[in-house]
């Protein structure tokens, strides 16, 4: 299916790995104008490498910024051009008990995962509307609704950015600009894969019993019962940024397997 992104200008944080590297590569075979961000300079040196190594013909940039620091934000805006597409998936979490988790920890994973899409879409949202044509996505997650207790201050920021984009698709309204959430489940990023890598190391099992263990006894919510791919996660993704998607906005669009359950 042609999505019609051909020469649409596209931004993605947090594009180095998992998720957002596979989005990256998914839009490029939509020949879309690829811009892709991680936090060191050398995370997106080797990100650009492959990626030019396998789109000879794309046309791809980056820029490394840490979103912790505001001030490097300021200048990503002032460097980035007007965007036809802004995908917000940079994220980190902390696992640890609630009364093991400082205030700094709390601070840094709402510093990172909801002040980066705030304060992108406040600089690059204006212009979207002026043309009136453009798609501003969130990355969530299932952890937006689930709520592990090990991971309440990253499951706020996922609930957090779900807030956001349904405030700000109602600025929206009668224009060509949507704005909307994905919630992805439980993914085989590298995070995953480690997991899996060194549960097995510790239990004497196979990753793949590893899997199939976590999914009876974590996550018994799914209803795929096993970790969904990058790649499923990034063609929803890039569906939501083209022009097809046009009738979707203010939603949050679910790719977490069943796991988070509900009529809607």
């Amino acid at each position: 299916m042609d999505l019609k992104l051909k020469d649409k200008v596209v931004f993605i944080t947090g594009a180095t790995a998992g998720i957002g590297f596979e989005t990256a590569r998914t839009l490029l075979n939509e020949e879309a104008r690829l811009i892709i961000n991680g936090r060191t300079q050398k995370s997106v040196d080797t990100a650009l490498s492959e990626l030019k190594e396998e789109f000879p013909e794309g046309k791809i940039f980056g820029f490394a910024t840490d979103f912790s620091k505001p001030e490097e934000v300021t200048t990503l805006c002032a460097a980035l051009p007007t965007l036809d597409v802004l995908i917000n998936n940079v994220g980190i979490y902390r696992a640890a008990p609630f009364f093991e988790m400082d205030d700094s920890s709390w601070q840094e994973q709402f510093e990172i995962n909801v002040m980066s899409g705030v304060r992108l879409s406040r600089h690059f949202l204006p212009k979207m509307l002026e043309k009136n044509w453009g798609r501003v996505l969130f990355i969530s997650s299932e952890c937006a609704e689930l709520v592990p207790p090990d991971l309440l201050a990253y499951s706020m920021t996922k609930t957090a950015v779900v807030s956001i984009a349904k405030g700000l698709a109602q600025l929206t309204k009668g224009s060509g600009v949507t704005v909307n959430s994905i919630l992805p489940g439980s993914t085989l990023s590298e995070g995953a894969k480690a997991f899996l890598k060194n549960e097995a190391t510790k239990s004497g099992k196979t990753k793949e019993a590893v899997e199939a263990d976590f999914f009876k006894d974590v996550r018994t919510s799914s209803l795929l019962q096993r970790f969904a791919g990058v790649k499923e996660v990034a063609t929803t993704i890039a569906y939501y940024c083209s022009p097809l998607a046009s009738a979707t906005n203010g939603s949050a669009i679910k790719v977490d397997g069943g796991s988070t359950g509900g009529l809607i």
